[in-house]
């Protein structure tokens, strides 16, 4: 049986919920960012428990399905960016639609209708937010982040970047430095 939980997309969130499955004593064949499977069907009442044992932490239980698929999209990019080593080398449409089985203009129009954003906005926002992070932890120059998170160019990233939170990298790199160089006089 398979379960989609919102808001489950760090690595943390999947412990929190192994911890929740083992108190109520579910064995799981399979957990990944936004869902679990689950070895037994489960009655109404243990799915209640689930459902408030992780609101509690923050996770919600969900039913509906176009929240659910509007979540698996979700989660397949900010995996795709965030915890993957490198994006995929095809059309990140062709890899949303083929790593969840549907086309690639339904999931687009129903992302835009629940979320209010397109699908693109969201994958920029979070391409922006993980060359925000790579400048903060001074990991790699801005040339190895614009290729690694496929830019065409440093100069198209920059003016992303600068679209999307109103300021340089440069700047984001300078604050970097600047906890580093706290941390380093601790």
């Amino acid at each position: 049986m398979k379960l989609y939980i919102k808001y489950m997309v760090s690595l943390r969130c999947k412990l929190m919920v192994k911890q929740e499955l083992e108190k109520l004593g579910l064995h799981y064949t399979n957990i990944e960012l936004g869902m679990i499977e689950i070895k037994e069907d489960i009655t109404n009442e243990l799915k209640q428990k689930l459902k408030s044992n992780l609101a509690e932490s923050g996770l919600e239980l969900l039913d509906d399905q176009k929240s659910i698929l509007v979540d698996r999209i979700k989660n397949v990019i900010i995996e795709m960016i965030h915890y993957s080593e490198e994006l995929p080398k095809v059309n990140y449409s062709d890899f949303i639609s083929e790593k969840l089985g549907y086309d690639y203009t339904y999931l687009s129009n129903l992302f835009s209708e629940v979320k209010g954003i397109t699908i693109q906005y969201f994958i920029i926002n979070h391409k922006i937010e993980r060359a925000k992070e790579l400048l903060l932890y001074d990991e790699l120059n801005l040339t190895e982040i614009a290729f690694k998170l496929h830019y065409s160019s440093v100069a198209h990233l920059s003016n992303q970047f600068k679209k999307v939170t109103g300021q340089c990298p440069s700047f984001y790199k300078k604050i970097g430095e600047k906890r580093r160089s706290n941390l380093e006089n601790l």
